[in-house]
Formats: C-alpha cells, structure tokens, sequence
C-alpha cells in the first residue's frame, strides 16, 4: 500500500505532520478503517430508503418514464434519519458511534445501487414488454407479434434473473477506478455535488443547513401526501374521475391531454430536472399533441383504417409510438458517436499531455491546506485498493454463473449469446461511464437498444422478440451499475471514504434492491392495471420496446401510410438538433430542446408536462427573487414532493388490493346547451 510513497514525501510529511493534521481537522483527516465505515445501523437505513426510493422509481417508470437524480436525496435524508437515530439515543443516554462523513457516503452509496436496479433492471421497459397486455395492446394479428413471446412477470424468476445480472457491471470495471477518478480526473458531476452536499452536512455551517433543509424536505413530504390523499376521496372508479383529470385549461384542450393534473410528483420533476429538459418536453407535447396528431387525424380513412381502436399500431398509435422511437433512437445514436469519439479522443491525448479536458476541483495551487486535503484523498483512495485479481476473478466466476442461467429463465437466449453479450460489456460500459463523467449523462437505455437489436436479429423470428429484450435488460443492468459505482467512487474520494467500504456498500445495496426492486413492483403489478393506455400506469416504454424488438425481427412492412417517412424525418431532425446544440455557442445551444425529452410526450400524452412546466416555472421564480434560497432548498423541496407522493403509492395498492374504492366521482363535462 505505502509502496508508491518516495522517501522525499516522508520527509516532508514528518516535517508538516502537526501542521498537516492542525489544518485538516474540519476536513475529516481522521479517516475511520473502511470496516467502520459500514455499520449495522446505515444498512438498516439503506435499505428503508432503497425501498422507498424503489417505489418512486417505478411509479415514475410506468408513468412518464423520466427519472431524475435521486444521488442528493438520497444523502440528505440518510443524513436525517442517522443523525436522528443517534439524537434519540443519546438523549436516553445510550452511547453511539459518532455520525461521519464516510458513514453518509457509504449510505448513499448503498441506496443508489438499491434504487437504480428498479430503472436499470427494466421494470418500466423490457421485462413488462414481455407480458400479455403488452403483447395484446400491440394486436394478435400483428405480424411478429406471436403468442410465444410472452413471460409475465413473477416475483421467482425475476429475482433470480437480477441477482444473476445485476452484478458484473461492479466487477467489469474496478481495476479502473485510479486510472477514470485520479489520472483521468473525470468530474462526475452528479457525484461531485452530492459529496459536496455531505461534506457541508458534517461541518457546524452545513449541519446547520442540512436541519432546515431536512425541516424543509419533510414539510413538503406531509402537504405531498396529505394531498395524494385528498385527491383519492374524489377518483372513483376507473380512470376518468378526480383532479388527475381536471380539464384546467378548458375542455378542446383536454381532449388533447393538455390539462394541469395536480400531480406533486411532476412538479417535483419539474423542481429537479434542468430548465431546458422541462421546455422540451413541454414544445415536444405542443408539436405531436398540438398540431401533429390533430394534423393526421383529419387524414383518418385515407392514411389509415378510420375504425381502429385506440391502441391499434396500423392506425394513430403506431404515428405516435415510432414517432417517438425515431427521436429516442436519433438522440441516442448521436449521443453514443459523439461520446466514443470524445472517449477515443481524450485517451489518445492523455498519452502526450497531463491536462485532460476536466475542471479542476483545486483551482489554488499554493493554498497548502488545499493540497493538503487533496493529497490527503488522494492516500486515501489508494489505501485501500481493490485487488485486481478479485475484479477479474468475481466477473469470471459471475458471467459463467450467468451464462448457465440465463438461457434457463429464457430459453430463447443461447449460452453462446450470452457470452459473447460479457464479452464486449466491459467496453461499453467504459464508454458509459467515461462518458457520465465527462457530461453527467448516462446512456443506459442507449446501450440495452443495441443489445436488443442485436439479440432480436441474430434469434430471428423464433424466439427474437423475448431473446431481445431479455438481451436490453442485461446489457442496461451492466452499464448501469458500471457507471454508477464509479460515480459513487468519485463521491467517496471527495468525502474521504475508503474505496473498499464503497464497493461493499455498493455489492450489499445491489443485493438488497434485487430483492427489493421485484417487490416493489410486485406491488404495482398485483394492485394496478399497469399497461392500461387510459390508466394512470400506462407503463409507456413497454409497448415501445416491444415494437423495437418485434422490428428488429420483422421490419417496418405494416406500418400506417407515411409513418416510415415521418419516422425517418424526425430521426435526422434529432441528428441536426444534437448537431446545433455542439456547434453554436453555448449562450444559445442553452436555448436548443433536447429530442430525447422532447420525445416523451409524443406517445404519453401532454399532461405531465404540464405540470413539469410548472414546477420549472416556479423555480425560476424563485431564482429570481432569491437563487441562494432557491439552490439550497429546491432540491429539498422537490424531494418531499416526489417522496410523499411515492409514500401515498403504499396505502393506495393496498386500499386496491382489499378493493376498496374511493367515495366520490369528481367529473367534468360540458354544459348543456340552452
């Protein structure tokens, strides 16, 4: 460990130890072993929170299908429930361990590797694409479509398939953790903030921000919920009652989904997500529900069947699903060129100079107590190493598990497939991850459609569909927590935690969430209607993946008239949008609409954004009036509505489940005509 320290620097540091360690008392220099590191007490609140933040995510997985960051959050409120374990206990006079920095770390860690396996496993996409209602809302006598491909969800196989997958992309890239955090100096920019986030909680400033900020969260949590419950006496029975369809913007409108539905977990959305994501949705439900869908209405009886239903893929559906997938995959395809290119790039460079193309986080050279501190993570984040031989030998021994059963749980998807899937899943999931810490931005969907496309062809017709989208929930859940756990490696150098508490921390939170992930949307799935395209969990993504993999087999033959032209020209406007927002000054691409965001609504209706206009709205109000206020209570604030929200999710499947209903139908329609 200490091999790598010349004999110069010890000197110099017997020279400055008391200096060092008077300067660096405030920054956490009494780094607890990486055993201590994990305690009993922060795996119980992980796994209370990685539940919780399960339930959100998949709630907004079958809804809208945006998730935002939850990385600050998630730290926030592990900071609130330990400091409030120890506050409680020390007040009865039990004595506990002191509350670190590292603990906090630690927790976050292990709640982000719970919670992300609800989106990375494909709950809200691939794995709810293979069941009967998907397969029924996409038409039996859809060519490609066969009754064959179809597995429903059930809580055996898909636990078993997530602990078989869900761990190699924690092994796929360890030996990479020095090279990405402190050669390459990668920003991680989520990763970052939340470890600045910490660092501020475990100062006297910051634990006194961090008390106002809890208040604040646990403010909006109790108006959230209290009026999720309000709402419920008023949604009766079905799915066109209440204030979730409240014609707010007059009843034309509402025909179109543009309407205000009172929803606190969107206006949280809006509250989190940047300004530009929140218009671009919004423009992107102007133009498909604004003009598009009218537009190719009026052509109903000429471009398609006027008498289809409204979940017919040969009639306005099928404009409005591959639409949309044309935006999604154009976005993403750009994105993917552009950040191999940039990867490839910098790696070529980083062979004849130093300076990547990164933000140092020391910007005062001559500042000792900042080289000091940064000297000081540096020792930490190399103390405790994670063996080589332990990455490559637990990737081996995972993949061969996998490899043997896989093809089990899908029969469709050869043991051969699934090697060759292992094989090139390191690479790309060091072309995610390299590319998160470049701009923030993962492509985890990215990469699962090309292992769908892949898989989906190379079966073929015979088991393509089902081979395919068990290939895209593999290939997400490996890049996925590939780039999460070097995040969360960049949070842990910045807090001063140990590597090796980050990686348990991540192994023992992947555990829990592949256990608590299937749970959680067992409990969507026995209470809801989820698929339902006038329910409230229309799960989206499902009938797109679908179509993906159905097209990856059978091709675009039974499309509705133009819809492959149209298809083709929204794909290139993605291409030449992505294009503007690289080329022109950043004082104006600021001002472009992303197509992947723009692309949501085009299939799930106009509604949601709405209420994500709303919430950016009032955020920029409120940096207005005063951005301190805004930047230090608004991600607070947005959480509780987010959180009370998901927590009313709970009662509300269990009330379902009893069956028992809401007391009042709250209906709005025209009024006669006198």
């Amino acid at each position: 460990m200490g091999t790598e320290t010349s004999t110069g620097v010890e000197i110099s540091e017997a020279l400055l130890i008391d200096e060092k360690s008077q300067k660096l008392r405030d920054l956490g220099e009494i780094v607890p072993p990486w055993k201590d590191q994990i305690t009993v007490r922060g795996v119980v609140v992980s796994a209370v929170l990685g539940a919780l933040f399960c339930i959100i995510t998949h709630k907004l997985n079958l809804t809208v299908g945006i998730i935002p960051s939850l990385n600050v959050a998630a730290g926030l409120l592990g900071f609130f429930f330990v400091k409030s374990w120890t506050g409680l206990l020390s007040k009865l006079g039990v004595s506990v361990k002191p509350f670190t920095r590292q603990e906090n770390t630690v927790i976050q860690t292990c709640v982000v590797a719970c919670y992300g396996l609800a989106f990375s496993g494909g709950f809200g996409s691939s794995i709810i694409a293979m069941d009967k209602k998907t397969y029924e809302l996409i038409g039996a006598d859809t060519p490609g479509n066969r009754p064959e491909d179809i597995k429903n969800p059930a809580l055996g196989w898909m636990i078993g398939f997530m602990f078989v997958v869900s761990f190699l992309g924690l092994f796929s890239l360890v030996p990479l953790r020095k090279v990405m955090v402190l050669d390459y100096k990668l920003t991680y920019p989520s990763g970052t903030a939340t470890a600045m986030l910490i660092n501020s909680f475990h100062t006297n400033t910051g634990a006194e921000l961090a008390g106002k900020q809890v208040r604040s969260l646990g403010k909006y949590l109790s108006i959230s919920f209290a009026w999720s419950f309000f709402k419920w006496f008023f949604s009766g029975v079905g799915n066109s009652c209440g204030f979730d369809h409240f014609p707010s913007l007059g009843l034309e409108a509402f025909k179109n989904s543009f309407y205000f539905d009172f929803s606190p977990t969107y206006v949280g959305c809006g509250l989190i997500c940047p300004h530009i994501v929140n218009c671009s949705v919004l423009l992107g439900a102007i133009i498909s529900w604004g003009f598009l869908w009218p537009f190719i209405s009026k052509y109903a009886g000429d471009w398609y069947p006027a008498d289809l239903g409204s979940s017919d893929f040969k009639g306005l559906y099928g404009y409005k699903v591959f639409i949309a997938i044309a935006l999604i995959l154009g976005d993403g395809l750009y994105n993917l060129i552009k950040i191999i290119w940039v990867s490839l790039k910098e790696l070529c460079n980083s062979r004849t100079k130093q300076d990547l193309p990164v933000v140092n986080e020391f910007q005062d050279d001559e500042d000792s107590k900042t080289l000091l501190e940064q000297k000081k993570m540096d020792e930490t984040f190399i103390k405790d190493s994670i063996p080589t031989w332990v990455a490559i030998s637990g990737y081996v021994a995972l993949a061969a598990i996998s490899i043997a059963t896989v093809p089990i749980i899908f029969p469709y998807v050869k043991w051969y497939l699934v090697l060759g899937a292992y094989i090139i899943a390191p690479a790309l999931a060091f072309c995610n991850s390299y590319g998160t810490g470049l701009t923030d931005w993962s492509l985890t969907s990215t990469y699962g459609k090309i292992g769908l496309f892949i898989f989906a062809s190379a079966v073929g017709s015979n088991g393509g569909v089902i081979a395919g989208l068990a290939a895209c929930a593999v290939m997400m859940s490996i890049v996925s927590t590939a780039a999460d756990l070097m995040q969360d490696f960049k949070t842990g150098y910045l807090t001063f935690s140990s590597p090796r508490s980050m990686f348990v921390s991540q192994l023992v939170g992947t555990a829990i969430g592949c256990v608590v992930a299937p749970l959680t949307f067992w409990l969507f799935w026995s209470a809801f209607d989820i698929g339902d395209p006038n329910g409230p969990y229309k799960a989206p993504y499902a009938v797109i993946y679908r179509e993906m993999a159905i097209l990856g087999v059978q091709g675009f033959s039974e499309l509705p008239k133009h819809c492959l032209a149209m298809c083709c020209g929204f794909f290139v406007a993605a291409l030449i949008v992505n294009l503007l927002r690289d080329v022109v000054p950043k004082r104006i691409s600021q001002f472009i609409p992303i197509p992947m965001a723009m692309a949501i609504p085009f299939y799930i209706g106009a509604y949601f954004a709405i209420d994500m206009f709303v919430g950016t709205v009032i955020l920029f109000i409120w940096e207005r009036l005063n951005r301190k206020d805004a930047e230090d209570y608004a991600g607070a604030v947005a959480s509780g509505l987010i959180c009370g929200d998901g927590i009313w999710t709970i009662p509300s499947a269990i009330l379902s489940i009893f069956r028992i209903n809401p007391p009042i139908c709250m209906y709005f329609g025209p009024s006669s005509s006198s």
